[in-house]
């Protein structure tokens, strides 16, 4: 999945969902940042810091936690979440019922508005994987990108080297 359809899924989403403004949201976040579905549903308003722009990612499955800087528009689509949408519950996804969004409920969304908006049916982690190619396309260190995505093995992270089609596009002859 390349940046330009996550944003055509944000797009779609805004368009074609009931609760667009919070799945766009959720998918800017989980692209933004390379959450795992678990880690994105599990997100606490009390992570976000709106003043100085910084989200505290708490990761699972041994990964390494980290700050990561929020950009400006996401900062001003989570305060207009948080202003129109953003329940009291302390989790930053709630469904109507305020309840948490679960990872099928994510997953079963994500699945319909990428087949709807690109034609293939997505799966959420295709978002982590979006995170770490573009951040490597980018000219990013691997290490930063290690980093980045809470990876305790740098193995993991060189997997998205090959993922990019361009491993090797640096090198001088």
């Amino acid at each position: 999945m390349t940046r330009d359809e996550v944003h055509r899924l944000m797009r779609g989403a805004m368009r074609h969902q009931r609760h667009g403004r919070r799945d766009a949201l959720m998918i800017r976040l989980a692209f933004e940042h390379g959450l795992r579905v678990s880690e994105l549903v599990a997100l606490r308003w009390s992570a976000i810091d709106l003043v100085t722009h910084e989200l505290r990612v708490t990761r699972i499955k041994g990964s390494l936690d980290g700050t990561h800087p929020l950009q400006g528009s996401t900062v001003r689509a989570l305060k207009r979440y948080q202003r129109q949408d953003g329940r009291s519950s302390g989790l930053v996804f709630v469904n109507e019922r305020g309840a948490p969004v679960s990872v099928d409920g994510f997953r079963r969304m994500l699945h319909r508005l990428s087949e709807q908006v690109l034609g293939v049916k997505w799966h959420p982690h295709a978002l982590r994987h979006a995170c770490g190619v573009h951040l490597i396309n980018s000219g990013v260190d691997l290490r930063i990108v290690q980093q980045y995505l809470g990876h305790a093995n740098i193995q993991n992270t060189v997997a998205y080297t090959a993922l990019t089609g361009r491993p090797f596009e640096r090198l001088v002859f």
